[in-house]
């Protein structure tokens, strides 16, 4: 397909050889020999894609960058540069350019470098389209808090800043993570998301930095880590409380530094991603105990979102409820008073798992509130008419601490003891379900 090229160089040879190239493949090309030209040109002939010199005579590059992008955020913009510009072409890419090249420019990866930003292009343009569409038809999906949604905004354009999302389980720590992603000039690029409470502290290491051959017992061959498959996407790592202790000051380089070294190497490597982290602990706590570094966690707190539960944020709840409702199913009016009531220690995860569960049980009646089983009443035989409504928080005047405990006895008798199918029906990690019990006084049951 033809594009529509502008390239912004003061050398006059590098110019014209780059227009005649494009030009022989078929493209629409032409030359700027300054930044002011190159505005020019743009806001004449809106070319799909604009090869920008670093060094212009009348401003410097990423100047001209910035006044292209505030005119059209969509715009593809690769930069020409001398390896001693590197680091400066990084950022910008960290701000929104598509790629860069350095020169002398290989016109093989020129033509590549093209393809891609014009299909990058193409898909930022859809995403813009499609959300200008719907943004005044949100349908039944509840808004954000819109404190919490101005910064979600705040977090997406300044994409070169690491955000710390913080929150209980199951309040979607990992959605605003993706949405954030998506809203930020990195959309069309990488997204990928580790646990930090999954992996052993030498795994999780390789996992993100990546390994050489050798670098421990299993390590067979070299292995690219997440860093390295983000590229200037994102990377979510979730759990960060549980960061080891070793792999901390290596996180905190790569924010403060962007680079890193693979697990057992030697070759320093350089990362563009965007550094996304969460938890539902209190780091400041983390940092009081010696567990996290306070160096890192202050780093991490230039922009620091806290979600809120559910229980504070009750007239949400009814079309959180009926978003979360699997294919086909409807809700009767007393299951809806109970959902409001509830305080749903488990949040939106706990919510979605109770619908899902529900949704069974009511074998495509309306579900009722005796098909949810809240607050440890008994949920219903397959095909039994529902029993009368479950006590609610507001009936009995119970403490949270009360229906938190309620909840759990009601899922472990609900699977016979078993609590890592106790923990899958609160929607909560097995590791959370533990701690609760030990709080509790649970633990011993």
């Amino acid at each position: 397909m033809p594009l529509s090229l502008l390239v912004v160089d003061d050398d006059q040879t590098v110019r014209e050889t780059l227009v005649e190239f494009f030009r022989a493949l078929g493209h629409s090309a032409r030359g700027a020999g300054s930044a002011t030209e190159g505005r020019r040109a743009v806001a004449e002939h809106a070319p799909d894609i604009v090869l920008v010199d670093l060094h212009l005579p009348d401003a410097h590059g990423l100047v001209l960058f910035e006044a292209l992008r505030a005119d059209d955020p969509e715009l593809g913009v690769i930069f020409l540069t001398g390896h001693a510009d590197v680091p400066t072409a990084v950022r910008a890419m960290r701000q929104g350019a598509i790629d860069f090249l350095e020169k002398p420019v290989d016109l093989d990866a020129l033509e590549t470098a093209v393809v891609r930003a014009a299909e990058l292009g193409r898909l930022r343009r859809e995403v813009a389209v499609l959300r200008a569409r719907d943004a005044g038809d949100t349908g039944d999906e509840p808004a954000l808090v819109p404190t919490l949604d101005r910064l979600v905004e705040l977090a997406a354009r300044n994409a070169d800043a690491p955000v710390l999302i913080q929150g209980e389980t199951g309040t979607g720590k990992g959605h605003v993570a993706r949405l954030i992603h998506e809203r930020s000039d990195r959309r069309a690029l990488p997204f990928v998301e580790i646990n930090c409470a999954s992996l052993s502290a030498t795994f999780l290491e390789s996992e993100l930095f990546g390994h050489e051959r050798g670098a421990f017992t299993d390590a067979k061959q070299a292995k690219r880590g997440l860093l390295e498959v983000a590229g200037q996407g994102t990377i979510f790592l979730d759990e960060l409380a549980e960061l080891a202790p070793e792999v901390q000051p290596k996180l905190l380089k790569v924010i403060e530094e962007g680079t890193f070294r693979r697990l057992g190497g030697t070759t320093t490597l350089r990362s563009a991603a965007r550094v996304i982290c969460a938890t539902h602990q209190p780091l400041e706590q983390a940092v009081a105990e010696g567990r996290f570094r306070a160096d890192l966690f202050y780093r991490l707190q230039v922009l620091t979102l806290t979600l809120p539960t559910l229980r504070e944020r009750p007239a949400d709840i009814p079309a959180l409820a009926r978003r979360l409702l699997p294919r086909g199913a409807r809700l009767a009016d007393d299951a809806l008073a109970a959902i409001v009531a509830y305080p749903w220690p488990g949040n939106i995860r706990e919510l979605k798992n109770a619908l899902w569960r529900a949704s069974i049980f009511a074998e495509g009646a309306p579900i009722g509130a005796a098909h949810l089983g809240l607050l440890g009443v008994p949920t219903p035989a397959p095909g039994a008419a529902p029993a009368a409504a479950p006590v609610a928080p507001g009936a009995g005047v119970l403490t949270l601490e009360q229906a938190e405990r309620a909840a759990i006895a009601a899922a472990l008798a609900a699977t016979g003891g078993n609590k890592a199918r106790a923990a899958q029906a609160l929607g909560i990690a097995r590791s959370t379900l533990q701690e609760k019990l030990k709080r509790l006084g649970l633990d011993a049951a």
